[in-house]
Formats: C-alpha cells, sequence, structure tokens
C-alpha cells in the first residue's frame, strides 16, 4: 500500500485518526506511542486527523453530486422509519459560538412493554452533522438519507421541536411525513402557562399540570387546549399573555400533538435519539473543557464523528485515502502545468523578433564658428622682432643649460 503524506505508515495514520476522532489530539498521541512505541508530536496528530476528516467530507459532496446528476433510486428504507433534526451549539475560536445541525435516522420497531406501557424502539441509528446554514444543510444530509432509504421507506415519522428550518427539512426530503412534535418540547409550553398562573413550584400549579400532561400524553389534546382556554380566562397581565402564547402554539400544531393516537399506532413521541445525538456525536468531542475550534476544522471532526459513531470505519477509510491520493495526483499534475506554461511563456520570450523601428540618423556635427583673423602690427622699422625675447629678457641670461655658466653670458647691456 502507497503512503500517504507524512512519515506514518497506512496502519499507524489510520490509527491515529482514529484516536484523534474520539479523544484530545494530545492524548492520542500518547496512545499512539504507548501501543506501537511511536512518538508524534500533538500537531502532528491534529494535521493528520483533520486533514482525514475533511478529506471525507470532500468524497461525501462529491457522491452527493454523483448522486444529483444521475438519479439513482435509492435503497430500500423499512417499514416505519425515524427522522429527527435538531442543532447543538459548539465553541469556536475568539469566543464566538456556532450551531451544529444534526439528522438521526433510526428504524422503528415494534414496541415494548416498559413499566406497564408500550413504549416505541427505534434501532439501527446513524448521524450526519454539519456547520452550515439550514438549507445546505437540507441538500448534503442527502446524502445519508439516500443511504438509509428515507426516500422509500414505507413511513417516515418526523419527530422533531417546532423549529420552521426543521420543517422545512422534512419538506425537501418527505413532505408526507408524519409531524410529530416532540413531547417534551410540547410539555414545556403547558408547564410555562401553569407556572405563570399558580406561580412556580407552587402545589395548584403541579397538580394542574399534572392532569394535563396526563391528557396530552394519553388522551385528546383537543382537552388540553381547552383546560388552558380556561386558564387564560382567569389569568390577568403578564401571566395571561404567557397562556395566551402557549396556547397559540399547540393550537397551530394540534394534528402534531396527538400523542394518544400516535402511540396507540406504536410511534415515538420524543426526539431523543437527536439529542443523544448531540451528546454523542458533536459535544463528546467537540465542546470539551477549554476546546475552541477554527471553523473549517468543525466539519471535518463532524464528518469523521459520524463515521465513529455509526459505526462505518472498514467503508470510510478507503474513501478517506483514494480521496486524499486523488488529491496528490491533481495537485501534482497542477504543479507539472505551471512549470509548463512558465517554460512555454519563457521561450516564447526568448525567441520573440524585436520590433523593427526606424533607423536613428545622428545629426551632423555643427560646423564650429570661424575664429575671427588675429591682427598682428607690423613691427616699425629698426624695431626688434616682436616674437623674440627682449635682448634682457631672463632666458637670455638664465638659459635652462647646465653646461654654461653665467659668468659665459654677456652683459644684459653688451649691445647697448
Amino acid at each position: 500500500m502507497k503512503l500517504l503524506p507524512g512519515d506514518l505508515t497506512p496502519s499507524l495514520q489510520r490509527s491515529l485518526v482514529r484516536l484523534g476522532t474520539s479523544m484530545e489530539f494530545e492524548s492520542a498521541a500518547k496512545f499512539l506511542e504507548h501501543f506501537t512505541q511511536t512518538q508524534i508530536s500533538e500537531a502532528t496528530a491534529r494535521r493528520n486527523t483533520e486533514r482525514a476528516g475533511a478529506a471525507y467530507e470532500r468524497a461525501q459532496l462529491s457522491e452527493l453530486g454523483r448522486l444529483e446528476r444521475e438519479l439513482p433510486r435509492p435503497p430500500r428504507g423499512p417499514a416505519v422509519q425515524q427522522l429527527s433534526v435538531d442543532g447543538a451549539m459548539v465553541p469556536l475560536v475568539g469566543g464566538e459560538w456556532a450551531e451544529v445541525k444534526t439528522a438521526a435516522i433510526g428504524t422503528v420497531g415494534e414496541p415494548r412493554l416498559e413499566r406497564g406501557e408500550r413504549v416505541a424502539q427505534t434501532t439501527e441509528l446513524s448521524y450526519f452533522s454539519r456547520l452550515t446554514d439550514s438549507d445546505t444543510f437540507g441538500r448534503v444530509a442527502g446524502v445519508e438519507l439516500h443511504r438509509r432509504g428515507t426516500e422509500t421507506a414505507g413511513i417516515v415519522l418526523a419527530v422533531v421541536d417546532g423549529a420552521d428550518w426543521v420543517q422545512g427539512f422534512m419538506d425537501v426530503h418527505r413532505p408526507d411525513a408524519v409531524r410529530i412534535l416532540d413531547f417534551p418540547h410540547a410539555a414545556g409550553y403547558v408547564s410555562n402557562a401553569a407556572q405563570a398562573v399558580y406561580g412556580p413550584g407552587t402545589e395548584a400549579a403541579s397538580e394542574w399540570l399534572s392532569t394535563q400532561l396526563h391528557e396530552l400524553k394519553y388522551g385528546k389534546a383537543e382537552t388540553v387546549l381547552d383546560a388552558l382556554r380556561g386558564l387564560g380566562d382567569k389569568a390577568t397581565g403578564g401571566a395571561g399573555e404567557t397562556v395566551r402564547v402557549s396556547l397559540q402554539y399547540l393550537h397551530k400544531r394540534i394534528e402534531q400533538v396527538r400523542y394518544g393516537e400516535f402511540q396507540a399506532l406504536g410511534y415515538p413521541i420524543g426526539s431523543g435519539i437527536v439529542e443523544s445525538g448531540h451528546k454523542v456525536v458533536v459535544e463528546a468531542r467537540l465542546k470539551g473543557a477549554g476546546m475552541h475550534w477554527a471553523r473549517h476544522n468543525v466539519n471535518p471532526m463532524c464528518a469523521l464523528r459520524n463515521i465513529e459513531c455509526n459505526d462505518r470505519w472498514a467503508e470510510a477509510w478507503p474513501r478517506i485515502v483514494e480521496q486524499i491520493r486523488a488529491e496528490q495526483r491533481e495537485n501534482a499534475h497542477e504543479r507539472r502545468r505551471r512549470r509548463s506554461r512558465a517554460k512555454r511563456a519563457s521561450e516564447e520570450r526568448a525567441v520573440e523578433p524585436v520590433p523593427a523601428t526606424a533607423p536613428v540618423v545622428a545629426p551632423h556635427p555643427a560646423s564650429p564658428p570661424e575664429a575671427e583673423p588675429v591682427q598682428v602690427k607690423a613691427a616699425k622699422p629698426g624695431t626688434a622682432d616682436p616674437r623674440k625675447p627682449a635682448p634682457n629678457h631672463p632666458w637670455r641670461r638664465f638659459p635652462i643649460n647646465p653646461t654654461r655658466r653665467p659668468s659665459d653670458y654677456p652683459p644684459a647691456d653688451a649691445n647697448h
């Protein structure tokens, strides 16, 4: 097997990435050294893990693109499938927090008797998590929903809270899904009304709330709404407003809070699969003490956490390796293309002809101005030639001739 980037063997890299997926990078490096006697740094553990996660994220996007182009028929889904989606906050660098959205998918089996009542069982859970906006999440989560056969499942139970983006998610993937408002979410609105009117923690509030929640879970939702209307009639001020908000919220979702009917059909009424998914998939690794993540590293870690919690390492690791190698090949090809382009450009510049230009004609040098004639006065008759030194000129007395003595020269006035 060919080596991946770095000095570790493929087996060591796989072990290191799986350790880094489940624990802090420093601990992953220590565990690898303990079990393999291979010493690496925390930075190496971080780099290898995040690179593998990013590769798997890109591989899933590539697979999603193929599904959207080819539109293959999805595998057969179960007779009854539960699909719950929700978001959890994770800490980012700089003190910022961001929401990671998670879709939890499971197969609903026959109810089981627990403490004298029938409780729905959802098994074969898998997760898909990403830090992104709701529209993008609705699209990219399709790769996992396709794998689980959500499109072809007999009945899909959308057990969710009342967020609008969650309903939009269901509209995209299974508009015919049975919408069930998470029971603890609905119970919270009933509880708010009771606390506002009777007072927090009072015996009257507890007695009224216990009666209404039992009716909501096993009886008729309309009976609970009637009780809320009666409670609002004797409430004033802020308490009356709280009751009004609770009543309006549940009335708008009356078809989603028929819990007695849902349980009779063996349907789950709680979104616990995604609530536990937040803890197990996301928070267990990305929300530890002192952790702050760069935004671009959150999704690679979420991708790896999905592999771990979905128990799909045997299938996912070869895809990670192939993705990394494909990117290595593409990077090498791009480097060669850049060098080839640079070489061609250099050769073209070397053979490029010098552009023709008009010959440069040097200007004819201007003739120097004619010198004015020197007027030489004619010597008077009988006078000495003016070009010769006077008889008493020092040159005549001391010529430059070291062989003659001063006494050899005639007196200065000898001819006078």
